[in-house]
């Protein structure tokens, strides 16, 4: 039940008033909800001149008049409304936010945030070390992730110290994996997986800790995991190869040389990568293809040259194979999809090995989207936004004049040939 009287309510409610009210509300929620200052209205019109005039009790008859906050409150309480200039806001309209608390409660909670921190650090095996005070800092200046709550971000930091001691106290332990180490800190063994704020805090401490810089990639941020005898999962995300001979003795060398004169394909893991010897004869050509189906052809056809498929926008364990591959002077060969993901993987494999396309330039399209209509083949709609084509400026424009998409498999005959040595 509203605490105005009807009328009373209806005529404050009125449009002569609403400027006035608008203007009132936001200089209380700014001020700490304290009826003390004054506000000036402009542009005041002839109602609302004459509804302001009963109101203040003085006339109003300028375009402009200034209201003092106290005496309007003064006035309210002395008039049939009874209520003081608060109360009259919330029975017109929801109630006021005093946004200066507000600040002030995020303030506070922020800062406590950073004082459990600091206690966290205090309290642990950490304490006195050179590093932790460059940590300490270094994340007050980086600050919580926009949306974590502070009681989320109270429990992370707390738990990046729990792991930070693990790795880096007196009592740190032997080798462990990276999933049993979150489960222990979080209860889940997705806890320290790459991406999450938790895997970058403790990884900011480990690189402080051994004066080193923090990794900006995938293979970077595994390499300083195994500084403190963390082992990433490096048995799930594979790479597929086909006709690799590396020429080392060991029995990895020999099961991929052998699995080449059988014309099998490979499934190279992260840790496959970490103990063959991919020494290959300097010079040697290397194709790259995108999509698993030409290795799959490739296979089938007994193909002579060797081939790294990326299975897409290329994991880190495929560039971790190419970057080996290049470092024994092996050359490249690009081919991939004709459509915008596929060029813009395509510019950034040529450009970080140096590769040459395959078969990728605006004839080759022209050729194969002629080719695929002439057999009747459905057209898949170009869609997105143009990618330019480092290696053929005609490419894009070809590809946005047809409007046509074309996957590898499309290509997958004249490619096969060249794996075969036929072209």
């Amino acid at each position: 039940m509203s605490k105005l009287p009807a009328a009373t309510r209806d005529w404050l409610a009125g449009p002569g008033l609403t400027s006035l009210w608008e203007a009132v509300r936001k200089r209380l929620e700014s001020n700490g909800v304290q009826a003390t200052g004054s506000l000036r209205l402009t542009s005041v019109s002839v109602q609302e001149r004459n509804d302001l005039s009963l109101l203040l009790g003085k006339p109003v008859t300028g375009t402009a008049v200034t209201v003092r906050l106290d005496a309007l409150d003064t006035r309210l309480r002395a008039s049939a409304a009874g209520l003081g200039l608060r109360e009259v806001l919330e029975e017109l309209g929801p109630p006021l936010t005093d946004r200066r608390a507000v600040r002030a409660g995020i303030a506070a909670r922020r800062e406590h945030v950073w004082s459990s921190l600091a206690s966290a650090l205090d309290a642990s095996p950490l304490a006195g070390q050179d590093w932790t005070g460059q940590w300490y800092d270094l994340l007050r200046r980086t600050g919580v992730p926009r949306g974590v709550p502070p009681e989320t971000a109270i429990r992370t930091l707390q738990q990046a110290v729990q792991v930070l001691t693990v790795l880096l106290g007196p009592e740190r332990g032997g080798t462990r994996g990276r999933g049993e180490l979150a489960a222990l800190a979080t209860g889940s063994a997705h806890g320290l997986d790459d991406g999450t704020w938790l895997a970058r805090l403790v990884q900011r401490g480990i690189a402080l800790a051994h004066g080193t810089e923090f990794p900006g990639d995938a293979a970077g941020r595994r390499a300083l995991w195994r500084l403190v005898s963390v082992t990433p999962d490096e048995v799930s995300s594979t790479v597929l190869t086909y006709g690799l001979r590396p020429v080392g003795g060991g029995w990895r060398e020999q099961d991929l040389r052998q699995r080449a004169d059988h014309h099998a394909e490979a499934h190279l893991t992260s840790r496959d990568l970490h103990d063959l010897q991919l020494q290959l004869p300097a010079g040697t050509v290397i194709h790259i293809c995108e999509n698993p189906r030409v290795v799959e052809a490739a296979a089938d056809a007994a193909c002579v040259h060797a081939l790294v498929c990326t299975s897409g926008s290329a994991a880190t364990v495929v560039l971790t194979l190419l970057d080996a591959l290049a470092a024994t002077d092996c050359r490249f060969a690009y081919h991939g999809d004709f459509d915008w993901p596929g060029i813009a993987l395509a510019n950034r494999i040529i450009r970080r090995y140096g590769a040459r396309p395959w078969r990728m330039g605006a004839e080759d399209y022209e050729h194969l989207a002629a080719r695929s209509q002439a057999d009747g083949i459905p057209q898949l709609p170009l869609d997105g936004q143009p990618v330019s084509a480092a290696w053929d400026p005609g490419l894009a424009p070809a590809m946005t004049a047809r409007g046509v998409a074309l996957h590898e498999e499309v290509t997958l005959d004249l490619l096969v040939n060249d794996l075969s040595g036929l072209a």
